[in-house]
């Protein structure tokens, strides 16, 4: 009784909280908005839900275990209702559109990607006998970090984290190990390709030549070479602190062995899928009043077929091995389903420039290593596809208003290109900064602590790693590069 008291409060507080629209036509129905750019009127009290939710992500957890464990798809649905229940109420179709939007056209392939990528590596078990020491460690992070560009940051972390948390299953510090591998092969790996990170993927769709990100391997390479370099060290230090010794013999050493090899044939279909969807135009689709391309759909089908055959041709037994279980990807979907329906107004208020309540922040955005920390920082919080979106679509009309967008992309970078690579390189690495940045974060950090692996809390993460670890690199990127 008191959770429904309190959501009908906050719905009341909303509702009177946004202005009304004066139409000059009551009874045209949810079309009489449909010239409205929401991101243009709606204040910054829009934003208050967003919030909310990731505060009760990184509080709940730490003050309420519990209670969160069990009901966390509740608190999602109930700061989605707190917004979106006010704004259907308010600006009706208009709302409804940016909400069916954002989920049609955002969350839906999202969620089938992450579930696609999640369920076929699962079916993948390195059997045989892999010791953590220092210099292994390192190693398999590497390995991941080169891999992500080309299967997904996404598909790199669900293959390499479990082997990498067994590998370790014998340290006592293992937190540290697994924000590094968070930084490393689920962010800051994926820069180099469209299939990387989405945002990167969107680029590529909006004019970017493939191949054009192998631009950004320079920063790259400074980022995960400090990085590993740092994790490395940090390796040895607890290594030996803990006494453990590198010549240790095994009683039983089984040698290395994949099982499960067929869903690399699956993992090959759901890349493979995801690039032929942005080189071909089958034209367009519309569901529930939402454009969406032909080949995303059938890409998304595809996607869902590769994780059914994984399912259907891999033994039970492999996954019992691999200590597969659905939660990860279930506490994903939920969560990230509030996010996404809560950060619609903080995505609409960007999108509307200057003109909206975060026009402050647009405006102020000049020079490039003004694009690569503000794109940065707001994809650490904010979806980075869209936010890499609106800044690129900001750096084309600074330099090229009014121009076509294919001839404007191709002058951005032969002119222009720092700013493209300040903004790109942003929306990649700085993902690393939160459990949030990148929905991998949330899925690696959940399996470490399926594992047995305690995980620092929301401000944790932040306050002892990212921080601490990460912006002193991203100044130094920036010192070089920007």
């Amino acid at each position: 009784m008191k959770w429904k008291c309190l959501i009908l409060l906050l719905v009341v507080f909303f509702a009177f909280s946004f202005p009304v629209y004066a139409s000059g036509d009551d009874h045209h129905g949810p079309s009489e908005h449909e010239h409205m750019n929401l991101g243009e009127i709606l204040s910054l009290y829009s934003t208050i839900p967003f919030v909310g939710i990731l505060l009760s992500i990184a509080l709940l957890p730490l003050f309420a275990p519990e209670f969160w464990h069990h009901h966390f798809g509740k608190v999602s649905a109930f700061w989605a209702i707190v917004i979106a229940v006010p704004l259907l109420i308010t600006y009706k179709g208009i709302a409804l559109h940016n909400f069916l939007h954002i989920m049609i056209a955002d969350y839906v392939p999202f969620i089938i990607l992450l579930w696609g990528l999640f369920t076929v590596s699962g079916g993948i078990l390195l059997k045989g006998t892999l010791r953590g020491t220092p210099l292994v460690n390192t190693v398999i992070i590497a390995i991941g970090t080169v891999l992500a560009s080309w299967m997904g940051t996404t598909g790199a972390a669900m293959l390499l984290i479990r082997p990498f948390l067994r590998a370790n299953d014998y340290r006592k510090n293992r937190a540290f190990m697994v924000v590094f591998f968070i930084f490393l092969v689920a962010n800051i790996g994926g820069a180099l390709t469209p299939v990387g990170d989405p945002p990167l993927f969107l680029g590529f769709l909006h004019g970017v030549p493939f191949f054009w990100t192998f631009h950004i391997l320079p920063h790259m390479l400074v980022a995960a070479l400090i990085l590993l370099g740092v994790y490395f060290a940090l390796d040895v230090y607890y290594y030996r602190k803990e006494g453990h010794s590198s010549n240790v013999e095994e009683d039983e050493k089984e040698p290395l062995k994949l099982v499960g090899g067929l869903n690399f044939i699956f993992l090959v279909g759901i890349v493979g899928s995801v690039i032929f969807s942005g080189v071909v135009d089958w034209g367009e689709v519309n569901t529930l009043g939402v454009s969406r391309n032909t080949q995303e759909w059938v890409r998304d089908g595809f996607i869902i077929v590769m994780g059914g055959f994984s399912l259907v041709f891999t033994s039970a037994r492999i996954r019992e091995d691999n200590e597969f279980t659905w939660f990860p990807i279930q506490e994903v979907a939920y969560l990230f389903a509030g996010i996404f329906i809560t950060m619609t107004p903080c995505l609409l208020l960007l999108l509307a420039g200057e003109k909206g309540a975060l026009g402050f922040i647009i405006g102020a955005v000049e020079k490039p290593f003004h694009y690569f920390w503000i794109t940065g920082i707001l994809s650490s919080f904010l979806d980075n596809a869209p936010t890499y979106l609106t800044f690129f679509t900001s750096a084309l009309g600074k330099f090229y208003s009014g121009m076509a967008e294919p001839l404007a992309v191709s002058k951005l970078i032969s002119e222009n290109s720092i700013y493209l690579k300040a903004i790109s390189a942003g929306a990649v690495f700085f993902g690393a900064n939160t459990y949030i940045g990148n929905a991998p974060n949330f899925m690696v950090r959940s399996i470490a602590e399926e594992a047995g692996t305690p995980m620092p809390s929301f401000f944790g993460y932040m306050l002892k790693y990212s921080i601490v670890f990460l912006f002193p690199v991203f100044v130094i990127v920036t010192l070089i590069f920007f």
